[in-house]
């Protein structure tokens, strides 16, 4: 059933349940809607915003900490991912969206193969050498759906929206590993670039050396 009106923040960015969302807040609008959740210690929806609109499926976050609080009333702090939702209903009533929200969590519960699951953790580990988390906490691996935590490593949003969606940890371990199977390599050719390209060719010396 739709629950009460949730404010929304519309985002370039996806959440996940039990994952962290740095967050820098400045439009006042928002800056107000996030003072309410932290003085109601309530719970807003992040979704992806588009250029023609809004993805219908989000995250509700709360606010875990406030990091700094800055004289002209923006603020930084870190949110965290707490239910899956679809967009029922859209309200504009006040200065920033909010909507009528019907949750939803997987439905389905059967075990992952382990060997599905020994190849994410394995893809997870060479994950984990090639990108930064970003002020993220470490993923926690116990997590049933340990899935989230792959994906908060991830800048795809498509990929990242789709996985949202998905109510299936089997299946969203292997759309991760079917993905990863091809980023991990194209990552490390990347950073062996980076790593190389100083140190080859004449860049830097006096002009006729």
């Amino acid at each position: 059933m739709p629950t009460q009106l949730i404010p929304l923040f519309p985002l370039q960015a996806v959440v996940f349940p039990r994952t962290d969302l740095p967050l820098h807040i400045f439009e006042e609008r928002y800056r107000e809607m996030v003072g309410e959740a932290i003085r109601d210690k309530s719970e807003f929806g992040v979704v992806l915003a588009r250029e023609n609109g809004i993805i219908n499926i989000g995250c509700t976050v709360g606010v875990d900490r406030v990091v700094q609080a800055y004289p002209d009333g923006r603020l930084d702090i870190l949110a965290r991912g707490r239910r899956r939702f679809e967009i029922v209903a859209l309200n504009e009533e006040k200065s920033y969206l909010r909507g009528e929200l019907s949750f939803f969590d997987d439905t389905d519960f059967s075990p992952v193969p382990p060997e599905l699951r020994e190849a994410s953790l394995a893809n997870f580990r060479d994950l984990r050498k090639l990108v930064s988390l970003g002020g993220r906490s470490e993923p926690d691996l116990s997590d049933p759906q340990f899935s989230f935590q792959m994906a908060q490593c991830l800048s795809d949003l498509e990929l990242l929206n789709g996985l949202l969606a998905l109510r299936s940890e089997t299946g969203r371990l292997k759309r991760l590993n079917q993905f990863l199977s091809q980023y991990i390599p194209r990552q490390r050719a990347v950073a062996h670039v980076r790593k190389v390209a100083p140190t080859n060719g004449s860049a830097g010396h006096p002009a006729g050396l």
